[in-house]
């Protein structure tokens, strides 16, 4: 089965309304801090992940089916608390930390927002890695996903201190910006598994990911992000590793499609 870079029928423009409003709402943030203050941003992350994730939804909808793009939802948003809620409270996964009273609401110690991050981030990635692999081989569709995921993280996890969203302790005195380093291991295994479960459990027709839609997607975080921290957020050392990481996939990914892009095709629909 071919991996189409554009669906066949002409796409419905509602997903990227959607995409438009939470670039708004993202390039809103700081705006709001010097307008509002503190209390604006919680209000305004948990809008612009909603629509992300909305949007998201509607992409997957669009080429899979709203009973595999829900079923896909619903599970990486269950897998997403899950893995938050065993990290926050046994250290295991991500290191040491805790989720602050900031963002609201909350189940079992994890923000409602959290799962869904999970879940608005974790397709577009595999878009990415859709995109970058020549031929379907479900190890390394897991192995560059979860890169591509993990590469966000080099901007989340500091500008998410920084906010006072979460806080670590213990933090050893050789850490990446004041995060452990097995956080990223812990990033790494959790959207590496979360993609393994979503093939097993949903059996998604991968050939027919939206890859255009979420390279955009992956292109406008790394834009907000590297700058953001850069220019707004006084984290100049993650908006350059950041920016970098993720920068990089991207002109991978943006050679694979001017480059004669080689559809991977599958054993199984």
């Amino acid at each position: 089965m071919p991996l189409l870079p554009k669906t066949q029928n002409p796409k419905p423009k509602i997903p990227y309304l959607f995409l438009a409003g939470w670039a708004l709402v993202m390039i809103a943030v700081p705006i709001g801090l010097w307008t509002v203050g503190e209390r604006s941003t919680p209000v305004l992350m948990l809008t612009a992940v909603t629509l992300q994730a909305t949007a998201v939804l509607l992409f997957l909808a669009q080429s899979w089916g709203w009973s595999r793009a829900g079923a896909t939802a619903v599970l990486i948003a269950l897998l997403g608390w899950g893995v938050e809620a065993f990290g926050s409270r046994t250290g295991l996964l991500f290191g040491a930390y805790h989720y602050t009273d900031r963002l609201q609401p909350q189940i079992g110690g994890v923000p409602l927002l959290v799962p869904l991050a999970w879940f608005m981030m974790l397709p577009v990635c595999w878009g990415v890695a859709a995109v970058l692999l020549q031929q379907f081989s479900m190890g390394r569709f897991v192995l560059l996903a979860a890169v591509a995921m993990t590469a966000w993280d080099l901007f989340l996890d500091p500008q998410m201190v920084l906010w006072q969203f979460w806080v670590w302790q213990d933090v050893p005195a050789f850490s990446y910006f004041g995060i452990p380093w097995h956080n990223y291991a812990g990033w790494l295994l959790s959207a590496a598994v979360m993609t393994a479960a979503t093939h097993a459990l949903i059996r998604p027709p991968w050939s027919q990911i939206p890859t255009r839609p979420f390279l955009l997607i992956y292109a406008i975080t790394w834009f907000l992000e590297t700058f953001g921290l850069l220019l707004f957020w006084g984290l100049p050392g993650p908006a350059l590793v950041g920016g970098l990481v993720m920068g990089a996939l991207l002109v991978q990914a943006r050679h694979s499609l001017r480059a004669s892009f080689s559809p991977f095709t599958m054993d199984h629909p």
